[in-house]
């Protein structure tokens, strides 16, 4: 019989704030043994992360409390475990790789010193010793040439090669239990599959056990033993994976797997009105160095790209990050410089200034990728989805906005009594809906959708690519939508562009590219997305 490692017992969480408590998990029970994962998945909000952080109490104490429960890791309680007892476990017997690298990594400090002092607080290494057993952590998980890594900084590298040094990091003391929460969301999906593959090759080879934690259902399938369905705060489905995947037993469970977005893009329409149109279009940015700055290179962000699209079709601009695809955006938006002919509704405007492009910011709108960070929070909703109104429609009154305002939100799916309420007072699906709310008030002719739906739960993310294919349909939209997530590119795009490095690798309809893409390249983005064999998925860059 297997043996049992971590052991979670009637586990419930509460917060207590301004004399108030609220019980954020209730009572939820699961184990992990030896060399398994267990994948805790559920949508934001459903407890996931506070339980895992829970496991090395690390969650903000006094305030969080456990009003009932056991976290028995090897038969100790963690939860009444002394604070020398915790330290000897954390980073040592139990690690954690988190979310987003960037933030988790110091930026002052080089690669080599964040693994460096791991090991030199754990195990006592210094000098060579803790040298070498740094590049022998680099080598481990996949970073190339690792003696020349060792004194870069974390935003000289990657977003998979950082991430891979975080699993570095959580691998240098040889821990039996690894958590994983989230730590490829953030991430392309060529970066992503690498991830992955790289954690179960070193799952196999050092005998870890792991708790994955993920909102993405088709992650869960492809690493975990078995999966405990979270939502608020309880556990309401637990068993093996392909149980769970082949026989769902909870309506939350089927809804979550009926969640990925569905439907079809609009049919191609090659008489439809040409809306814009691009042709050679370069962004290349100087690389100045020397005294005087003079330039001695450049940064071919775009490199002679050319498009064409029409009223009520959708063209989708897929590619990893930094391959060139929201520069694209903001040329053709006429929100940077670049060089080349852009025609919108039969008007060349690159040569335009900001004062002339004034008069086509209201057909031309933009939908960014965090709404949180796009939306301002010192004004309320209906503010933020009426101030293109005051600036563009100077002919109406007060009363007019209003009613347009009130239109707008309804027409996204949001009650116009919220509009009084302010960004932060929503979720994050909310947020995304008073941002196209926002761009639609002004009834564009075409809207820039750059990553609209990456930071969105599956089951919100299915919501907004509906919505996004309703407003479409009933205005008769351009849409440009920028996005690494193939799904939902598959489900809104009769055109795709695929981009590599400032150019266009493969061009052509949404058909010939998800069912018979031309390039390696191509090959390797659909293997990733859409977990299939591909030979040439390993070339990608990491």
């Amino acid at each position: 019989m297997t043996e049992t490692l971590l052991d979670v017992q009637d586990l419930s969480i509460a917060f207590t704030q301004g004399g108030r408590t609220v019980t954020a998990v209730d009572r939820i029970s699961f184990d992990i043994k030896k060399g398994e994962t267990v994948a805790l998945v559920g949508e934001s909000g459903s407890g996931k992360s506070i339980s895992a952080l829970s496991v090395l109490k690390l969650l903000p104490y006094p305030a969080a409390s456990h009003p009932t429960g056991k976290l028995l890791f090897k038969g100790d309680d963690m939860l009444t475990a002394s604070e020398d007892k915790l330290r000897k476990v954390r980073g040592n017997d139990i690690t954690m790789i988190f979310q987003e690298p960037m933030t988790s990594l110091n930026p002052l400090h080089t690669i080599e010193k964040q693994i460096a002092e791991i090991l030199s607080l754990h195990k006592g290494l210094s000098g060579t010793a803790a040298r070498e057993r740094v590049i022998e952590l680099l080598t481990q998980v996949g970073i190339r040439d690792p003696e020349k890594r060792l004194n870069a900084y974390p935003h000289q590298m990657s977003g998979g090669q950082r991430q891979r040094v975080m699993i570095a990091m959580a691998l240098a003391n040889e821990p039996e239990l690894l958590i994983a929460d989230e730590p490829t969301t953030a991430l392309d999906v060529t970066v992503q599959a690498q991830i992955l593959e790289l954690l179960t090759e070193l799952q196999k080879k050092n005998g870890l056990s792991m708790l994955f934690i993920t909102h993405d259902l088709g992650i869960v399938r492809r690493i975990s033993d078995r999966c405990c369905v979270m939502q608020k705060g309880k556990i309401v489905e637990h068993g093996p994976t392909e149980d769970i995947f082949s026989n769902p037993q909870h309506e939350y469970t089927q809804h979550l797997l009926s969640s990925e977005p569905k439907g079809n893009p609009p049919e191609t329409d090659t008489s439809a009105p040409l809306v814009l149109k691009a042709d050679d279009m370069k962004v290349w940015f100087p690389i100045k160095k020397g005294l005087m700055r003079k330039t001695v290179d450049h940064v071919k962000a775009v490199d002679g790209i050319s498009l064409e699209l029409r009223e009520g079709q959708t063209l989708g601009v897929v590619g990893e990050s930094g391959s060139g695809k929201t520069t694209l955006g903001m040329a053709l938006t006429r929100l940077i410089s670049s060089e080349g002919k852009i025609a919108f509704v039969g008007k060349e405007i690159n040569e335009y200034s900001f004062k002339q492009m004034r008069d086509y910011r209201d057909r031309m709108q933009v939908v960014f990728q965090d709404p949180y960070g796009s939306l301002s929070p010192r004004m309320s909703v209906g503010e933020i989805v009426g101030e293109g109104l005051t600036i563009h429609r100077t002919d109406l009154n007060a009363s007019q906005r209003e009613e347009l305002v009130v239109n707008a939100l309804a027409e996204t799916g949001l009650d116009p009594e919220t509009r009084h309420r302010y960004p932060h007072e929503f979720s994050g699906g909310q947020r995304q809906r008073i941002a196209i709310a926002r761009a639609m008030v002004l009834e564009p002719k075409f809207v820039m959708l750059d990553e609209p739906t990456s930071a969105l739960d599956m089951s919100v993310q299915a919501q907004v690519v509906d919505l996004l294919r309703d407003l479409q349909e009933k205005r008769g939209l351009a849409y440009m939508f920028i996005s690494h997530d193939l799904k939902v590119v598959k489900a809104l795009a009769n055109e795709v562009i695929v981009m590599r490095l400032g150019k266009v690798v493969e061009q052509g309809s949404s058909q010939q590219i998800f069912e018979n893409p031309q390039t390696d390249y191509t090959r390797a983005l659909m293997a990733a997305a859409f977990d299939i064999k591909a030979t040439h998925a390993s070339e990608i860059e990491q």
